[in-house]
């Protein structure tokens, strides 16, 4: 049984929300689900729905509400749940309210686009006191607050800090492992959505159930190369955070990168695309400007970037890669 926690989620969106319900439901910790709107913090607290994020979905009586960065002042673990481009602002805003001993976790999956740093480290840069875990792998937000089983993980550099957070966020129907691999556990997140954009593209374009295939096992590939150059373990990379994420985002039309992949396969315009954020279309050139001043080779990562930039047609993208020199896999 761990201590009783004061747990504050930032963001009110789908995941975020989805967190707080989770965290909330058997009402071992403390939860505030943190806000910028007030009037709508108010309107969950009496109406306990957040149908715009979570439609249809019933909020717990123990989860609080607060559009107030004061309730922070005690709070032992801040999850931040914006987008990932988000996060740097959200980090420097919310950072003079917060415990002088409080964790602090990000739950984005992306690449800071302005600096090209991990989220880990932005929240790191920004706030040099907290220590920074992560919170990635397979689980849409609706399947959480539902109470499907779901299974992710949770990182941070120490395993006793990983193993808290992973202990506290956990729930019957909500299972996270600790692990001490940051980078493996961020990249796995952010580059799944690379793939997933591809895979979309594959759908889309109709090119058929073994170019997915083959793509997603070459996209794992890249994504094991990059997390090993830049300091991550490749056995993360077969985790939940990777493999798992990947399996999920690439073939559920829930996930928004699918479905932006397959508007981009049926000649959409990426502008074209309303069904929400696509962290994805971020992470694609980030990951291939990394890859690049690492020496790493990630041609299906290059390709989507290099589409959705409109520098490269499918057609051409796809000649590409089936003509690149034989390798031994």
């Amino acid at each position: 049984m761990t201590e009783r926690e004061k747990v504050v989620v930032i963001g009110s969106g789908a995941f975020g929300t989805a967190i707080a319900v989770v965290v909330a439901l058997e009402n071992r910790h403390d939860v505030t689900l943190l806000g910028r709107d007030a009037a709508l913090m108010a309107d969950l607290r009496v109406d306990g729905l957040h149908d715009a994020a979570l439609p249809g979905i019933s909020l717990p009586d123990a989860l609080n509400y607060s559009a107030e960065a004061d309730v922070l002042r005690d709070a032992g673990i801040v999850l931040f749940a914006m987008p990932s481009q988000a996060q740097a602002d959200a980090a420097r805003n919310y950072g003079p309210y917060l415990a002088k001993d409080a964790v602090v976790v990000t739950c984005a999956k992306g690449i800071d686009r302005s600096s090209g740093q991990l989220l880990t480290d932005v929240l790191e840069r920004e706030l040099p006191h907290h220590p920074v875990g992560v919170l990635s792998g397979p689980g849409f937000a609706a399947d959480i607050a539902k109470g499907l089983p779901t299974a992710m993980a949770v990182a941070a550099l120490d395993a006793s800090v990983a193993e808290r957070l992973a202990q506290t966020i956990s729930g019957r129907t909500f299972r996270l492992y600790a692990s001490t691999d940051r980078i493996g556990v961020q990249l796995g997140g952010a580059l799944k959505n690379v793939l997933a954009i591809a895979g979309g593209i594959v759908e889309g374009a109709g090119l058929g159930d073994s170019a997915r295939a083959a793509l997603i096992s070459r996209g794992l590939a890249e994504m094991s190369r990059l997390v090993v150059a830049m300091g991550g373990q490749a056995d993360t990379v077969r985790g939940l955070s990777g493999l798992g994420d990947l399996v999920l985002t690439a073939t559920s039309h829930q996930s928004r990168n699918l479905r932006f992949g397959i508007l981009l396969g049926q000649g959409g315009e990426p502008a074209a695309f309303h069904g929400g954020l696509v962290e994805g279309a971020y992470a694609a050139s980030v990951a291939s400007r990394l890859a690049d001043g690492l020496g790493i080779d990630m041609p299906v990562t290059d390709a989507v970037a290099a589409i959705i930039d409109g520098r490269l047609d499918i057609k051409t993208a796809i000649q590409q890669l089936m003509t690149r020199p034989i390798t031994t896999e």
